[in-house]
């Protein structure tokens, strides 16, 4: 809540202090000792820190229902706290478990193709059936379609705001924002009244990646804020995996630019679930493998999926429809399911192909 100081300056101010409680009491000359704080920002800090009211904050943040929880309460990511400059808080709505320890990032742009959308709903409904808790930021597009699959697969969802809780954004996704927090949780590190503006989304970022033991790029331009996060998790020492798209599409070339520079490429959950495979505690491991091993039901819609493709062969999306005669958002949901149960493969250039049982 004070100017210009964040998680790296309050880290040097308890150094050369010898306490955090220290900033708020010691003369502005004192504060001078810690790296980073010249005289302007160190009378900034000694004539703000007697205006913030913590007690107001919390009480803030109880009316929407939530808490503050910061980095010496038990219930603070153990991961996030690793990285270089972790919040000094966090603004939680909703829960946070020992299990979410285990979680993968879901990232890519606003705007976003159907393939995208539909690939980015797969990938998280079968890594939250496997345990893995996805994060996402609960922007428009890619971060929506990660959070709706996760939700899909019965799993946990944590969404990383790019404001207060209080300002939330976007308006259209409060109904999923509510559903998270009975899932999950939604998540700021900015104070009550703190409007989401172009600096605040990259610096969230981190916390995006942070939480995470890797971020897997679905689909977005090489200038998105989805490579800043993968940037970030790069510089974290996490796992970064890319899912490549049409040459064509300039949301392609984000992730394939990763996959140049050495991220793994991704066609199925299972290729993230392989690398992260040391990673993951015995019984999530366990937990994949009976995943990995379903004995699937289909019903009468996406038999006739199954039916089409066995005498067909594979075949686009577009001739799918034609086929079927329904509404291609209407298949998309039918590929979705089928594809969470292993029953189908997409393949490049939005062609399906159905998957023998083995």
């Amino acid at each position: 809540m004070l100017p210009g100081i964040g998680p790296v300056t309050v880290r040097n101010l308890a150094q050369a202090l010898g306490s955090v409680a220290a900033i708020f009491s010691a003369p502005a000359d004192e504060l001078l000792k810690a790296q980073g704080v010249g005289r302007e920002l160190g009378a900034k800090i000694a004539a703000a820190r007697g205006a913030a009211d913590p007690a107001a904050e919390e009480a803030r943040a109880a009316a929407l229902g939530a808490r503050i929880v910061t980095r010496v309460d038990a219930e603070y990511p153990a991961r996030l706290a690793t990285i270089h400059d972790p919040p000094l808080a966090l603004y939680v709505r909703g829960t946070l478990e020992s299990r979410d320890t285990h979680a993968i990032a879901v990232v890519g742009s606003r705007s976003i193709s159907h393939y995208a959308r539909e690939v980015a709903e797969r990938l998280s409904a079968r890594l939250a059936q496997c345990g893995l808790t996805i994060v996402s930021g609960l922007a428009r597009g890619l971060d929506t379609a990660a959070h709706r699959g996760a939700l899909a697969g019965g799993g946990r969802t944590l969404a990383v705001l790019g404001g207060a809780l209080d300002c939330f954004y976007p308006e259209e996704n409060r109904a999923l924002g509510d559903e998270i927090a009975a899932h999950g949780a939604l998540l700021s590190e900015y104070p009550m009244g703190r409007a989401p503006d172009r600096t605040t989304f990259p610096y969230r970022n981190r916390v995006v990646s942070g939480l995470s033991l890797g971020v897997v790029v679905v689909e977005c331009r090489t200038t998105s804020g989805a490579m800043i996060t993968a940037a970030q998790a790069m510089e974290q020492g996490r796992t970064v995996f890319a899912v490549p798209g049409r040459v064509d599409m300039p949301g392609a070339r984000g992730p394939h630019r990763l996959i140049r520079d050495g991220a793994r490429l991704v066609e199925s959950a299972d290729d993230i679930l392989e690398e992260l495979e040391q990673l993951l505690p015995a019984a999530a491991r366990t937990q994949a493998a009976a995943v990995s091993r379903p004995t699937p039901t289909f019903g009468a819609d996406e038999q006739r999926v199954l039916d089409i493709l066995e005498n067909e062969g594979e075949l686009d999306v577009d001739a799918l429809v034609r086929r079927l005669n329904v509404p291609a958002g209407t298949l998309g949901a039918l590929l979705i399911g089928l594809e969470i149960k292993r029953a189908v493969r997409m393949l490049p250039g939005r062609r399906v192909a159905r998957v023998t049982a083995k």
